[in-house]
C-alpha cells in the first residue's frame, strides 16, 4: 500500500475522528484502524470496482463491506459528509456523472425507457 496516496491527511482526520464510532472514547469494542477503513471506502469509491477487489492492505474485503453497511445504515457517512463538505481538500472526493459512467442498462439502452405516455396530446 502506498500511504502517500491516501486521501485523509492529519488535519482532515482531526475533523473526522470525533464523528466516527468505535474509538477509544466509546464504550464497547474499539474498532481497529478506523482511518484505514475510511481510506478503503474512499479507494473503492474512486476505483468503482467490487468490494472483492479491495487490496489486501485494507483488510478482509467482507469485513470492510459489513462495517461500511453498518455505518451507512447508522447515518455515519452523512454526518461525515456534513462535517467536511466545506473543506476544500475534500472537493475532489465527490463523484458525479462526469467521472463515473452508467451501465448501459441503467440508462435505458436498446430503445430507451419502456414506459410511454398514453394518449398524450401533440402541441399545435
Amino acid at each position: 500500500m502506498r500511504e502517500e496516496r491516501f486521501v485523509i491527511n492529519d488535519r482532515s482526520w482531526a475533523i473526522i475522528e470525533p464523528l466516527v464510532p468505535g474509538t477509544a472514547r466509546d464504550s464497547g469494542v474499539t474498532a481497529k484502524d478506523t482511518r484505514l477503513f475510511l481510506e478503503a471506502v474512499l479507494w473503492r469509491v474512486r476505483v468503482g470496482g467490487p468490494w472483492r477487489d479491495l487490496p489486501p492492505g485494507f483488510g478482509e474485503w467482507n469485513s470492510v463491506f459489513r462495517r461500511f453497511r453498518r455505518w451507512a445504515q447508522d447515518g455515519v457517512f452523512e454526518r461525515l459528509f456534513k462535517a467536511v463538505s466545506d473543506d476544500p481538500d475534500f472537493e475532489y472526493v465527490l463523484i458525479d456523472g462526469t467521472i463515473v459512467s452508467v451501465h448501459q442498462k441503467a440508462s435505458g439502452a436498446k430503445g430507451g425507457l419502456s414506459i410511454r405516455p398514453s394518449g398524450a396530446r401533440k402541441a399545435d
